[in-house]
């Protein structure tokens, strides 16, 4: 029996109203200020954001960008981390722990969705590169008592810590999600969802809408947020070589995604991995076409 949902997950509901899709990605005009920062979102058409500010914010300008946020209907969608944990070097174990715990708490001030990292690696040399003992039980019960550690540090009353899945680490799939939501066992802790991370075989690249449907099926009300981008299989190269793409390049079931991700409440669906504004413009006009045909207003 896994533990009760948070009730801050009440925003995950299953509902059968319209069905939306909030969309959002990164700014590349200049906003220095809340007013700025809500008018760059609403040109682009967005409906959630990146956190707009990091760890050094102040407390007046956390209430600031959140009183912005709600008056104009935005939800932020996440604090990034993207450290490691569970470095074998100490140093870098230790920093990244605090960085964990401080990017939590803006979160939670902030009014975000979630705080998310990958659960990190033994590598030493790539901070969320592969290693022999990254899957290893050992290794899963360091990113048990490390995500225990950064939930209780913070013990936060409005959003969630979240690890984003990587094929060579905990969580990897669907059944890794469930067995790390039982271990850690504290509310606060949930999904963040891509499923690009997830394909890692000729077989799964193939019938990717299937895995994508287990993961709402079994991890739906754990979900706080979802990353956007695409994955293709290279034809030319006789060894399976899977090239992250920008979303419409690739062939990540994208009617199946957004009509699962529909099914639940404002939980965004957020851009990432391109290099200029244009590329993001036609992925987010790519995925608002595959809603439209859908019935998805995005």
């Amino acid at each position: 029996m896994f533990m009760t949902i948070n009730p801050i997950s009440i925003m995950n509901r299953y509902t059968d109203e319209i069905k939306l899709i909030r969309l959002g990605g990164p700014l590349f005009a200049k906003a220095d200020n809340p007013d700025d920062w809500i008018k760059g979102l609403k040109q682009l058409g967005y409906r959630a954001a990146y956190c707009p500010v990091d760890i050094t914010a102040s407390q007046d300008e956390i209430k600031a960008y959140k009183s912005a946020a709600a008056k104009a209907d935005i939800i932020i969608s996440e604090v990034g981390v993207w450290k490691n944990p569970i470095s074998p070097d100490d140093a870098e174990r230790k920093e990244a722990l605090d960085r964990c715990i401080l990017s939590l708490r803006l979160a939670d001030e902030i009014g975000a969705n979630c705080c998310v990292n990958t659960s990190g690696s033994r590598n030493e040399k790539y901070w969320a590169g592969p290693h022999m003992d990254n899957l290893s039980d050992d290794t899963f019960d360091l990113v048990v008592e490390t995500t225990q550690k950064i939930i209780d540090a913070v013990k936060p009353s409005d959003t969630c810590f979240t690890l984003e899945a990587m094929p060579w680490a905990f969580p990897f799939s669907p059944d890794s999600y469930l067995r790390l939501i039982k271990a850690i066992d504290r509310k606060s802790f949930a999904v963040h969802l891509d499923p690009v991370n997830m394909v890692v075989s000729p077989e799964i690249y193939f019938n990717n809408g299937k895995l994508i449907m287990e993961c709402f099926s079994r991890l739906g009300p754990y979900i706080r947020s979802c990353h956007a981008k695409d994955i293709i299989l290279r034809e030319d190269i006789y060894t399976p070589h899977l090239d992250e793409v920008r979303a419409g390049l690739g062939k990540l079931d994208y009617a199946v995604f957004l009509k699962e991700l529909s099914n639940l409440q404002d939980v965004p669906l957020m851009l990432e991995h391109l290099n200029t504004e244009e590329e993001y413009n036609t992925a987010a006009e790519y995925i608002r076409k595959v809603g439209r045909n859908n019935g998805i207003t995005i």
